[in-house]
């Protein structure tokens, strides 16, 4: 019996996931009961001989490769009219700058490949079926490696020129703080002072964030800047928090009262009540954002 078949990627700073699903499953239920694969990230063509592989491996004879859903650590150009749709910009992840893993995996599988940021596609998932289900305007930000952040109304991501960059958006150091920035392009930004490797530039060999009050506290209050600009320029329903970064112990309640402390009485104070800051739901949401967007170009055919 032939099977048309979609693909979902999620590519991360230091783990990429796959998974190979029928296209016609229930899109409203997560996962679409295939196992999900997971490989290192390392070098762009270490990915592709890894993905070629494994969607190939599920592929049975008669069956048929309908769409990719593809979910990308970035910078890189989201814009479909654009003949660089696909390409990798200046990234401190190495060997990366330049490639277009979009455009190499619909040439080497013979399918579309539908692209969008990995934390879009997150938030498209969350908003779908998982922490935000039922709000028309949804932000996700993502602390982990690096921090990424992306605003979806109504199932669709904000984007123009480029996707939102809000983990290089600046941040007020906090007074005595002169550890220098983990980013090579900023020495203020978000990602440069909170993300994962700007953390583990403030901890000793063994620490954790969860053994350090006062990191804690230093991260709170720089992802509480973070939340407070995008709350300012955004407007979301909610603000939907993941990342290995904030799987840390009481750091969410900590952010959330860094939050009101930057939004002091202003108008945006009204929105950022209980539960406005929340944790995702789903396991891999970004690579659930995936599949649905390869399930949306099957449907729309």
């Amino acid at each position: 019996m032939t099977r048309a078949l979609i693909a979902a990627i999620e590519t991360g700073g230091s783990k990429i996931l796959c998974r190979v699903t029928e296209a016609h499953k229930d899109p409203d239920a997560a996962g679409g009961g295939a196992a999900v694969q997971r490989f290192t990230t390392t070098t762009p063509q270490a990915a592709m001989a890894e993905l070629v592989g494994a969607i190939k491996g599920a592929i049975a004879p008669g069956d048929h490769l309908a769409a990719i859903g593809l979910a990308s650590f970035g910078p890189l150009v989201v814009d479909p009219a654009s003949p660089d749709c696909g390409l990798m910009l200046s990234t401190p992840k190495p060997h990366w700058s330049g490639f277009n893993l979009s455009k190499s995996l619909a040439e080497r599988l013979e399918a579309p490949v539908i692209l969008e940021t990995d934390v879009a596609a997150a938030a498209i998932a969350e908003q779908a079926m998982g922490a935000a289900c039922g709000l028309d305007a949804v932000a996700y930000v993502t602390v982990g490696t690096g921090i990424g952040g992306a605003l979806v109304i109504n199932g669709h991501s904000l984007k123009g020129a480029l996707h939102p960059e809000i983990g290089h958006l600046p941040i007020k150091r906090r007074e005595g703080d002169a550890t220098p920035s983990a980013c090579p392009f900023h020495d203020d930004c978000a990602e440069g002072l909170t993300a994962g490797p700007a953390l583990g530039r403030r901890l000793a060999d063994g620490e954790t964030p969860a053994d350090r009050a006062d990191i804690r506290a230093l991260a709170a209050d720089y992802l509480g800047q973070l939340c407070a600009s995008l709350t300012l320029a955004w407007s979301p329903r909610c603000i939907v928090l993941g990342g290995g970064v904030l799987s840390t112990p009481g750091l969410l309640a900590e952010v959330a009262v860094a939050l009101t402390r930057n939004l002091g009485v202003y108008g945006a104070a009204m929105v950022a009540g209980p539960n406005y800051l929340r944790p995702p739901i789903l396991e891999h949401s970004g690579l659930e954002g995936a599949l649905l967007l390869a399930r949306r170009q099957v449907s729309n055919r």
